[in-house]
């Protein structure tokens, strides 16, 4: 897998790139990220990245020749997306696709933004991680290798551990334990002791399903509501009776 990210901070990014799961998949070569500093674009001594936005206005918006230069001196892989508020919201599923296309690109904006030619004649698409401001995108830049490289085959040390995280089927990740046993009074559940791994698997569905509709009612409304299996399993497994238990959750007027 192949990311190559384009900033005017590289070794901010470089340095997260090269730390933990990120470090030994690129030390193993699953993952190549290459980061490329915007500035490399620059023609001025000062290697000037930005001026001052046509018609006034606060803050400076990053210029276009420097930009087009950059990424075309490096002939990167496509599609380049600029992280701005005007993508596609990053979720599991565009995480999955975007480890299916094998290669693409990332622009990191800054200031007030991108000339509004670098979004019309540079980069392919835009994609966002959320409703909020940043000071540039970055931290964006980092979000996306982080989702991405989980689900890059091999770059997780267990195969399964993607399998059963939040999200995977449009469910949160059911409730973890570690040792000791006891803590404070509190005791991890007796299934998870017990050795039984058929046991445990249904209980840590019926208990992902449970702690979804609690917090996340609107993942289970994203998925059409719960099938009859799921709605007997968080009977037999947990005593709970949906929708009864959750008089407001997600299709329970089709249960």
């Amino acid at each position: 897998m192949r990311i190559d990210v384009f900033t005017i901070f590289p070794a901010m990014v470089d340095g997260f790139a090269s730390q933990s799961l990120l470090g030994r998949a690129r030390e193993r070569g699953l993952l190549d990220v290459r980061v490329h500093d915007l500035r490399d674009g620059a023609i001025d001594a000062h290697r000037s990245v930005d001026d001052a936005p046509f018609g006034g206005g606060a803050g400076m918006v990053l210029m276009p020749d420097p930009l087009f230069r950059a990424v075309e001196s490096v002939d990167p892989p496509r599609p380049l997306f600029l992280l701005g508020p005007g993508g596609r919201r990053l979720d599991q599923t565009l995480a999955h696709e975007l480890v299916a296309l094998g290669e693409f690109s990332l622009l990191c904006g800054r200031y007030e933004g991108v000339d509004a030619r670098v979004r019309e004649h540079l980069v392919d698409d835009e994609l966002s991680i959320g409703d909020y401001v940043l000071g540039g995108g970055e931290v964006a830049a980092m979000a996306v290798l982080e989702v991405v490289a989980r689900l890059v085959p091999g770059v997780m040390g267990n195969a399964e551990s993607g399998g059963e995280e939040s999200f995977a089927e449009g469910l949160l990740e059911y409730p973890q334990y570690t040792r000791p046993a006891e803590f404070r009074g509190w005791t991890v559940p007796e299934v998870l002791r017990s050795g039984d791994h058929a046991r445990v698997a249904r209980w840590r569905r019926a208990e992902a399903i449970a702690r979804t509709l609690e917090a996340r009612p609107d993942l289970i409304a994203a998925r059409g509501g719960l099938t009859d299996e799921e709605v007997a399993l968080l009977e037999s497994e947990l005593g709970i009776a949906y929708p009864a238990a959750f008089p407001d959750g997600p299709g329970a007027d089709a249960q």
